[in-house]
C-alpha cells in the first residue's frame, strides 16, 4: 500500500498498524504514540493495535493468523514494540517467533531494507578509548539486505538425532535482491556525506561475495559523486571500534548486518538506543518500525525502561511517511534529552515520554 503523503495526511489519517507486543515493548510503544501524537496533532494517525508475540501464542497457540496478516497488509506503516517470552518460559520453542512473526512480516510485506542509524550522541557513555572518540563524529547507517541470505530458510536436516545428521542454511541471494538494497544505499549516501562501504567476505564466500561485489561497483559507476569502500567483515569489526569515523553508508547482506549493527549500537551507548527500520522503499507494503532491544521482561511494569530508542523509530517512521520536518524535529528532542542526562537522576519511562512530547 502507498503511503500518504503530509498533504493528504491532514484529510485521511494515516492507517498505523500498533504492536506492543511482549515485557517492556507496550510500555515503550506508548511513549513513542505519545511524542507521535505530539508532534503531528490529533487525527493525523488513526491507530490500531494487534496482539501479537509470545504472550498471544501462549494463550492460543496462534502466532500471526494469516488474516491479522492480510489487515496489517492494509496499513501505512506498523510500529513495534518487542516481542519475547519471559526467561524459563520453555513452552516458547526457540525460533517461533523469530520466524513465525517478525521474519514472516518482513518477508511477506517485501522489508528488503533493513535501516539501522547508529550514532553516538553527546554525553553517552561507550566502550571506544579516548583516542578514538578525539577523531570526531560518530554517526553512521547501515543497510543491510532484510529478505535474502541464510534467514530465508533454505535449508534442513537429514538424518535428524542420528550420530550423522546433517543440517544445512542455504544463503540465496539474487542479482536482483542485491542491487535493488544496493541501490537503495547508494541513494541513502548521497544525502548524507557521499561515502559507502560494502561489508562481505568475497575471499572466501567467493560466489555471494562475488555477486555482490560486481554489483555494487556496476551501481557505484553510476553515482560518480560517491566515494566507495570495501572491508571484508572481520576486519570491519576492527575498524568499529578502532576508527568508527570512516564510515557513513554500511550496506551489507543479511547475516552479516545481523552481526554488525549489534556491535554499531554497542559503541554507540547500547542498543537501549537504538532504532530501526523495515523498509519496503516500493511502498507496495507497509514499512515496519521498532526499537533494536528485545522485550525485557525482567523489567517490565516497573516503569524504568528507557523509550528513547522506540520513539527514534517514530522519527524513521515520520520521515519514511514524508514527514520530514517532523522527523528532524522528533530526533532533535530526543538528542538534546539524551545530552541533558549525564548526571541526573534517572527518570520514569512516561516521565521521559512526556519531557521529548513536550520538547517537540
Amino acid at each position: 500500500m502507498s503511503a500518504p503523503t503530509p498533504a493528504t495526511s491532514a484529510r485521511t489519517p494515516v492507517n498505523l498498524a500498533v504492536i506492543g507486543g511482549d515485557g517492556i515493548g507496550p510500555e515503550v510503544v506508548a511513549e513513542g504514540l505519545k511524542v507521535l501524537d505530539a508532534i503531528t496533532g490529533p487525527g493525523t494517525f488513526a491507530t490500531t493495535r494487534y496482539d501479537l508475540g509470545a504472550a498471544r501464542w501462549q494463550r492460543t497457540g496462534e502466532v500471526l493468523p494469516d488474516s491479522v496478516l492480510g489487515e496489517l497488509a492494509q496499513a501505512d506503516a506498523i510500529l513495534l514494540g518487542a516481542v519475547g517470552a519471559a526467561p524459563g518460559a520453555t513452552d516458547v520453542p526457540s525460533g517461533l517467533l523469530e520466524r513465525g512473526l517478525l521474519l514472516k512480516l518482513r518477508f511477506a510485506f517485501d522489508h528488503y531494507v533493513n535501516l539501522r542509524p547508529s550514532r553516538l550522541y553527546p554525553g553517552v557513555p561507550t566502550p571506544l578509548a579516548g583516542d578514538v572518540l578525539d577523531r570526531g563524529e560518530i554517526d553512521f547507517l547501515v543497510v543491510r539486505e532484510g529478505t535474502e541470505g541464510l534467514y530465508c530458510g533454505n535449508g534442513g536436516t537429514v538424518r535428524t538425532g542420528t550420530p550423522h545428521e546433517i543440517a544445512t542454511e542455504v544463503s540465496v541471494n539474487t542479482a536482483f535482491g542485491v542491487e535493488r538494497v544496493v541501490r537503495d544505499a547508494f541513494e541513502r549516501a548521497t544525502r548524507r556525506r557521499n561515502k559507502i562501504t560494502l561489508l562481505h567476505k568475497h575471499n572466501v564466500l567467493v560466489n555471494a561475495g562475488g555477486l555482490w561485489r560486481r554489483l555494487f561497483e556496476s551501481v557505484a559507476a553510476e553515482y560518480p559523486g560517491v566515494t566507495t569502500d570495501y572491508l571484508h567483515i572481520d576486519a570491519a569489526m576492527i575498524f568499529l571500534v578502532t576508527d568508527p569515523q570512516r564510515f557513513d553508508v554500511i550496506v551489507t547482506d543479511n547475516l552479516f548486518g545481523d552481526i554488525v549493527t549489534d556491535l554499531a549500537a554497542a559503541v554507540t551507548g547500547g542498543i537501549g538506543l537504538a532504532a530501526s527500520g523495515n523498509i519496503n522503499p516500493d511502498r507496495t507494503f507497509p514499512s515496519m518500525f521498532e526499537p533494536v532491544h528485545g522485550s525485557a521482561p525482567d523489567i517490565a511494569g516497573q516503569g524504568i525502561a528507557d523509550p528513547t530508542a522506540t520513539i527514534l523509530s517514530v522519527g524513521l517512521l515520520l520521515e519514511h511517511l514524508g514527514f520530514a520536518e517532523e522527523a528532524a524535529r522528533v530526533e532533535k528532542a530526543a538528542v538534546a534529552d539524551i545530552a541533558a542526562r549525564r548526571g541526573q537522576p534517572r527518570r520514569s519511562t512516561s516521565a521521559v515520554g512526556d519531557a521529548i512530547a513536550a520538547a517537540v
